[in-house]
């Protein structure tokens, strides 16, 4: 299991799902370039002292993402998803996408995915925050997957 982080903007949610990952010992893809400055600096105070326990992979690009990403399938959490969380039968290798904060992700990233997922909500609401939402998402798939099982 993986979350891979679609160009974010905001650096306070990216240091959210580096924790998130540190704790349940999740690999994350971070996909540039990001709405803010990335150095070693910003990501260690993003993530706090959670950084160096953290499984992470830097991509300078979408295109390399896609060139050098480990195998499984890519679900993408949209507003726009054809799938309905939580009927999705999650496998161990999938890899959660998240796009950015201020506007998702372009059509080539949204058709590139294997599944569309949607979260539930209350009618007339944008979207939950991008760190809640895969929270959800991911706390799901590990529990259909038995991710939870070497984590004490």
């Amino acid at each position: 299991m993986r979350l891979a982080l679609y160009q974010p903007d905001i650096a306070p949610n990216v240091g959210t799902l580096l924790r998130l990952a540190a704790c349940l010992n999740v690999a994350v893809d971070l996909i540039e370039p990001c709405g803010f400055p990335v150095d070693d600096r910003r990501l260690r105070r993003a993530a706090m002292d959670y950084i160096e326990r953290v499984r992470l992979v830097r991509h300078s690009s979408w295109a390399a993402f896609r060139r050098d990403r480990v195998a499984g399938r890519l679900v993408l959490l949209t507003t726009a998803g054809d799938r309905l969380f939580p009927q999705l039968a999650f496998k161990p290798d999938d890899i959660l996408l998240l796009g950015r904060e201020s506007a998702g992700v372009p059509p080539e990233v949204h058709d590139a995915a294997d599944l569309r997922l949607r979260l539930p909500m209350q009618a007339g609401l944008r979207s939950l925050n991008v760190a809640l939402a895969a929270t959800l998402a991911l706390g799901e798939a590990l529990r259909q997957t038995d991710g939870y099982a070497a984590l004490t």
